[in-house]
C-alpha cells in the first residue's frame, strides 16, 4: 500500500519591497522625476541607464499613472526615511486610557469618597473615566438614586474633567464618561 502525502499549500510570501525597483519595472515607458534629472517620458531602458550612471535605483513611485512615474533615488535610504517618518507619526498618536469606577445604587458616603479620590487621580493622570452604577436584581427600581450619584460625582469632579456623556441606562448599568480637562 502506497503512502500518499497530503497537499499542503505553501503560505504566500509577500513581496519584500512595496515598490518595483530597477529591472522589476515592467512598463516599456516611464515618466522620470528626481533630483539632477530632466523630467520627462523615457524608455525604461534609458531610465535604468541614467540610474546606473548616478549609482542609484530606479523606483516606481506611482505605478497606476500612465506612464508610471519613476524616481531615481537611493532605495535603502528612501525606505529608512519612510520607516523613520512612520515611527514619528506613531509616537505622536495619543493613546486613550479608560479607567472604570463601579458604584452600587446605595453606595454609602465613605465608599463614595474613596472611589472619588481614585477618580480624581485617574483624571489628573490624563485617563478618561467611565463611572457606572450596576444594578443587581431588583435594585433597578433605584435608578434615580444611581443617576443622582453619578451627577454628584460629575459636579464634584468639574474642575478636573468635563462630562462627555451624561448618565445613560444600558441594561443593568447606568454609565457616564468624564474626560480630563486639557492643561493649558
Amino acid at each position: 500500500m502506497a503512502i500518499r502525502k497530503r497537499f499542503r499549500p505553501q503560505p504566500r510570501r509577500e513581496n519584500k519591497n512595496p515598490h518595483n525597483i530597477n529591472e522589476k519595472i515592467l512598463s516599456p515607458k516611464v515618466r522620470l522625476v528626481g533630483d539632477n534629472i530632466e523630467v520627462g517620458v523615457y524608455s525604461t531602458r534609458d531610465a535604468l541607464t541614467k540610474a546606473k550612471e548616478l549609482e542609484l535605483d530606479l523606483v516606481e513611485i506611482s505605478p497606476k499613472a500612465d506612464p508610471p512615474v519613476c524616481k531615481i533615488i537611493d532605495y535603502k535610504k528612501f525606505l529608512y526615511e519612510q520607516k523613520k517618518r512612520e515611527k514619528v507619526m506613531k509616537a505622536k498618536a495619543t493613546k486613550v486610557i479608560v479607567k472604570e469606577i463601579r458604584f452600587g445604587p446605595q453606595t454609602d458616603d465613605h465608599d463614595y469618597e474613596f472611589k472619588k479620590k481614585h477618580a480624581e487621580k485617574f483624571l489628573k493622570d490624563g485617563a478618561k473615566l467611565k463611572a457606572y452604577v450596576f444594578f443587581k436584581g431588583r435594585s433597578i427600581v433605584y435608578k434615580d438614586q444611581g443617576e443622582i450619584l453619578l451627577l454628584k460625582l460629575a459636579s464634584e469632579l468639574e474642575d478636573l474633567g468635563k462630562v462627555e456623556q451624561m448618565p445613560k441606562l444600558e441594561g443593568k448599568r447606568m454609565t457616564m464618561f468624564i474626560a480630563p480637562k486639557t492643561k493649558k
